[in-house]
């Protein structure tokens, strides 16, 4: 894929039409790892998403005073610092980009339209590169089956993109996607950083049945996901393969 074409108008070949049949396996694709390491604390980056999700300022160097975790903020918890920007977690991996994306979708943070059925589904998390320093005007394209397993090739329905805010972060709004045969419940999304590769790979549902036996299924790609009333609501990070400045010590987001 050429690094400098925009992700959200990066054209393929024409789209297949009528119900999904499955996505083919991509022999290019990594290997399925094994299930990521378990970490003693929160990483520099845990920290720093946390503090930018509360809206305070954070010594991004960690060697000072603790910052709030996200899950922690409001309830006073503190929890200890790691010294080490390093979550285990190498740039987010790629994945297939399946048949049925397109391009030119429209620019919106939610999916949702009138009549759309479905359990909503709402996602948020940050863009990071190297340095584990948010990446603003990042673009992200979504796009999915909707809650019956089926992928709108003639419209944009279940499909959209947006940019990352000034703090790194992205909020999308759409609704628990449908399964199809041959694969797990997933969501695609393409991402690009201003003059920077893009990156296309998939998100995935702890808990599914098929993840199981999915050939494409990467469990480093799993989001956080809980339920809230009658809604799910999930969180990722992306690592993008973007180089960074060190943190000065002392330095404030």
């Amino acid at each position: 894929m050429d690094g400098e074409t925009r992700a959200n108008g990066h054209g393929t070949n024409d789209q297949p039409s009528g119900p999904p049949t499955g996505e083919p396996h991509d022999p290019a694709a990594p290997a399925i790892p094994a299930a990521p390491a378990t970490h003693k604390g929160p990483s520099r980056k845990t920290v720093l998403r946390a503090a930018l999700a509360a809206g305070v300022a954070v010594p991004v160097a960690m060697l000072g005073a603790p910052a709030l975790a996200r899950t922690g903020a409001g309830s006073g918890k503190v929890l200890d610092v790691t010294p080490s920007c390093d979550d285990g977690d190498d740039p987010t991996p790629p994945q297939t980009e399946g048949p049925y994306f397109k391009p030119n979708s429209p620019r919106r943070t939610s999916l949702l339209e009138p009549g759309t059925q479905g359990i909503r589904l709402t996602v948020t998390g940050y863009v990071f590169g190297l340095a584990c320093r948010p990446l603003p005007r990042v673009l992200l394209d979504f796009w999915q089956a909707d809650a019956r397993g089926a992928y709108d090739n003639v419209g944009f329905r279940m499909r959209g993109h947006q940019f990352t805010d000034a703090n790194g972060a992205f909020t999308l709004t759409t609704v628990f996607p449908g399964l199809y045969p041959g694969r797990t419940r997933h969501l695609h999304v393409k991402l690009q950083a201003p003059g920077r590769p893009v990156l296309t790979t998939q998100l995935y549902f702890p808990g599914e049945p098929r993840n199981d036996t999915d050939p494409i299924f990467d469990a480093r790609l799993l989001m956080n996901v809980r339920d809230v009333g009658n809604t799910k609501q999930a969180e990722f990070d992306f690592v993008l393969n973007v180089p960074q400045a060190p943190i000065p010590n002392g330095a404030r987001y």
